[in-house]
């Protein structure tokens, strides 16, 4: 673990558990709440607070899909869930490449193995931390280190804080309704239940879609500590996960660039994964800032 501190702000880093954050707190209030997940097992109960997902974000149908001719079977990773989810960055151990007081870099190379079941292309990963008094910078950066095109699809998955009266607000042109298993069905304007553009409760119900065209900003009031959270993403980020539910102590607002099972849509492209030629990179940053209501 490594911790980065500015101000009244501090930051757990474990690079050992997927380039996780532990925790970020400021004035001692968590703006992350460190979340166990034993679904997902490769965390091991360990706690986090963020993680990356790279080199996609959420499922793919029953971890199978075809590219470039050739058809692939991921194993599963989420407990006994039958879709493999959020990529395999978040199993694995990073390098830290530079730490300073406020400011960290890691790094992740990922080599397949022979028929590799937790993704067959090669990439280079690196993940950056840069947190001020008030806010935290995180960017995130992939390169192409096989010898052919393979997709890219890349975000971050932090666990807000979101006390009983918070509420959440955001911008987007669709929602993707999904089957039981969290699959896409039917996409559908935001109207309605839907729409967040004028701020709802947080918990009001339970939640698990993905948002298509983001429009790159969340507001998550917390009138109970007196604190507002804002998520502001590159445009690279055209879409958005929400999950909550009613008794839910956090609220996961996840920026990433493709919808859910992206790499089996009939345009991949269209469906937020980039195409990535060898030795070429593709990355986005995100800002999370804190502010008093």
């Amino acid at each position: 673990m490594i911790e980065l501190s500015c101000g009244k702000s501090r930051l757990t880093i474990l690079p050992e558990t997927g380039g996780s954050v532990g925790l970020w707190q400021r004035d001692e209030k968590d703006i992350f709440l460190p979340t166990p997940n034993d679904a997902l097992r490769a965390l091991n109960g360990v706690a986090v607070g963020a993680y990356p997902l790279i080199p996609y974000s959420n499922r793919i149908a029953n971890g199978r899909f075809s590219f470039g001719g050739q058809s692939y079977d991921l194993a599963p990773n989420m407990a006994d869930h039958p879709h493999t989810i959020h990529g395999n960055a978040w199993e694995q151990a990073w390098t830290v490449a530079h730490q300073g007081e406020s400011h960290a870099v890691l790094t992740l190379d990922h080599v397949p193995q022979d028929n590799d079941q937790a993704w067959p292309f090669a990439y280079r990963a690196a993940l950056s931390y840069q947190l001020t008094d008030a806010g935290l910078d995180v960017q995130i950066a992939i390169e192409n280190r096989g010898e052919a095109e393979q997709p890219v699809g890349f975000g971050f998955h932090p666990f807000l804080a979101a006390d009983e009266n918070a509420t959440l607000s955001f911008d987007a042109e669709k929602v993707w309704l999904t089957s039981p298993d969290g699959l896409p069905v039917q996409s559908v304007p935001c109207d309605g239940e839907w729409s967040f553009h004028t701020p709802k409760p947080a918990h009001d119900r339970f939640i698990d879609n993905c948002f298509a065209g983001f429009g790159g900003r969340v507001v998550l009031k917390r009138p109970d500590d007196g604190l507002a959270v804002t998520v502001e993403a590159d445009p690279i980020f055209k879409h958005l996960v929400v999950f909550t539910s009613p008794d839910s102590p956090f609220v996961a607002v996840e920026p990433v660039t493709n919808m859910t099972d992206a790499i089996n849509q009939a345009d991949v492209v269209a469906s937020g994964l980039h195409l990535l030629k060898p030795k070429t990179r593709i990355g986005g940053r995100m800002r999370f800032r804190v502010q008093a209501l």
